[in-house]
């Protein structure tokens, strides 16, 4: 490979590493905040439902990019324990009619307001949150991630 397009690809990879750190640069880090609200649709319990690794996956119904990672969430949610977030989605019975008509079985908080998104420094969706068995973030994502990608990142969560 030439140098010029070696300092091309370099200089796009210097430029995606640079975004990530500014997308992610308000989320939180450690210990994620407790999540105070009724999963909506009668799966597990919130608090105590992340037994890492696991995620916390913030969407929202009307996220083209959420739409398209749907089916990598699903499998991950079986394979993993996890939480969804629907963020800014509408009420408790919008956000089901969404999950029934996509064929979502997920746990899910409804925040309609936008308040658990702002406690975890979400800027925007899809934002997923890498959780390790001790409890503490250890990876986040936002925008869209890839299955191997997501796998990747809990595969390693689990070596704390």
């Amino acid at each position: 490979m030439s140098l010029r397009k070696s300092l091309f690809y370099g200089f796009l990879v210097l430029i995606v590493l640079v975004g990530q750190q500014v997308v992610n640069r308000d989320l939180v880090e450690g210990v994620p905040p407790k999540v105070h609200g009724a999963v909506i649709n009668n799966k597990v319990p919130w608090e105590g439902a992340i037994e890492g690794p696991g995620v916390i996956y913030f969407w929202a119904s009307w996220c083209g990019i959420c739409q398209s990672i749907q089916g990598t969430m699903s499998d991950v949610l079986v394979q993993t324990s996890g939480m969804t977030v629907a963020v800014k989605s509408g009420s408790n019975e919008d956000v089901q009619k969404y999950l029934k008509k996509s064929e979502l079985d997920w746990p899910v908080v409804n925040d309609a307001d936008g308040a658990i998104g702002d406690a975890f420094g979400i800027r925007g969706v899809p934002t997923i949150f890498v959780i390790g068995p001790s409890g503490k973030i250890k990876f986040t994502a936002v925008g869209y991630t890839s299955a191997i990608g997501l796998q990747l990142r809990l595969w390693l969560a689990g070596f704390e």
